[in-house]
């Protein structure tokens, strides 16, 4: 029996997660459940799981919970974190939103947990801080991106001293073709038809600005400890394809499979073993085909360039691509600033910032706060400004 703790248990990963354990009684029991603010939400699920510990990041809502029956409630960030590292945990699925990921990824590795990670962000702003964690605590890193997921599954018994470059395929998101022009004018209820995926709204804003597969490529390169000169984007708008590797013999492997998080999310609860689950769709080649492939408008997505930028700087720029990033999604989201304008709310953002190197999560945290602050002031700039919401 696999003991889950699930960060985030109310977004889309986590509500995946909790439909994967249910379709396997008795290979994976949920001990711990904890979301930001969906109390409602939360109460569902730990109706359904009866959870030891049910936790809401938010101390604000400590009045409205009760204690009572098998499952402790608490509030507050303190009592994420303490839930990351508990006894009784086996696997922590991370499926946080945004940096705040962060320190819990810390804590669970550190106490020599398996984290099944979601949360991108950990590894893009404080990527040495994970891998240092994990050495230190002896704990496991697997992601659950489905890209990650795909370069895990070819990279299995190989030495990464065989490998030569891994391909990330992006979908392309809901403009893939259009123009700069053309996306000067479209707005979030555009920005949120995703073609294959369906996700919460700030990851899906990142895949059709393409941020997130700049987010992808400086995780990968912590992951699997690849310089970012071997590391390469390609368009791939059917999302049958996840990622491919090629060794240093010239031979590639890719993963293939029907477009659904469930996959990944399984694979990282059960690894190393496979396990079946009849509810996932089965690849058929002829039914998928054609599979196409494009390379990426860095033009038109100028958020991807930007983002790519940040890692090879290193240091404490990509925690600021992505603090900066975090902020241009949610002043798009509410209509502040344009499609196009997120990339100058970014590229500010990181114009100011003084860079430097990461030593202790304090340095992350405060790269964090200062690119928050300028990127907010950039976008009080823009919103009202005439032509300022189209970039």
């Amino acid at each position: 029996m696999i003991r889950l703790a699930i960060l985030g248990s109310t977004g889309s990963i986590g509500e995946s997660t909790l439909r994967v354990v249910e379709r396997h009684p008795g290979r994976f029991q949920v001990v711990g459940l904890a979301a930001n603010r969906s109390l409602a939400a939360l109460r569902e699920q730990v109706e359904r799981h009866k959870p030891r510990h049910a936790v809401l990041a938010d101390p604000g809502l400590l009045g409205s919970i009760a204690n009572g029956g098998p499952t402790r409630w608490a509030c507050g960030r303190d009592e994420v974190l303490a839930l990351a590292a508990a006894d009784g945990v086996d696997v922590v699925v991370n499926a946080m939103v945004g940096s705040a990921g962060l320190e819990p990824t810390l804590r669970a590795l550190e106490a020599g947990k398996r984290v099944a990670l979601a949360n991108k962000e950990s590894l893009v702003a404080g990527g040495s801080l994970v891998l240092a964690a994990a050495r230190r605590g002896g704990g496991e890193l697997i992601p659950v991106d489905s890209e990650h997921s795909a370069i895990l599954q070819c990279m299995e018994g190989y030495a990464r001293s065989g490998v030569h470059r891994v391909v990330l395929t992006a979908s392309g998101g809901p403009f893939r073709g259009r123009s700069r022009e053309e996306l000067l004018e479209v707005g979030p209820d555009e920005a949120l038809r995703h073609p294959t995926w369906e996700m919460g709204s700030k990851i899906t804003v990142d895949s059709a600005t393409l941020a997130n597969k700049a987010l992808e490529v400086i995780e990968a390169h912590f992951l699997y400890g690849v310089s970012y000169e071997r590391i390469d984007v390609v368009v791939h708008p059917q999302s049958i394809v996840h990622s491919f590797v090629e060794f240093v013999d010239g031979s590639v492997l890719g993963q293939v499979g029907f477009p659904t998080m469930e996959l990944p999310i399984l694979y990282a609860l059960a690894y190393p073993e496979r396990i079946g689950d009849p509810e996932l769709r089965t690849f058929d080649p002829v039914g998928f085909s054609p599979l196409t492939f494009e390379e990426v408008d860095v033009d038109a997505f100028p958020l991807f360039a930007l983002g790519l930028e940040a890692g090879r700087r290193g240091g404490t720029a990509p925690a600021v691509y992505n603090a900066a990033n975090e902020v241009a999604v949610e002043a798009f989201l509410q209509g502040k600033v344009g499609f196009i304008a997120m990339a100058e709310v970014v590229s500010e953002a990181l114009e100011r910032h003084l860079l430097s190197e990461i030593d202790v999560v304090e340095d992350v945290i405060e790269a964090d706060r200062q690119a928050r602050q300028i990127a907010s002031a950039v976008v009080h700039a823009l919103d009202g400004k005439v032509g300022g919401r189209q970039g």
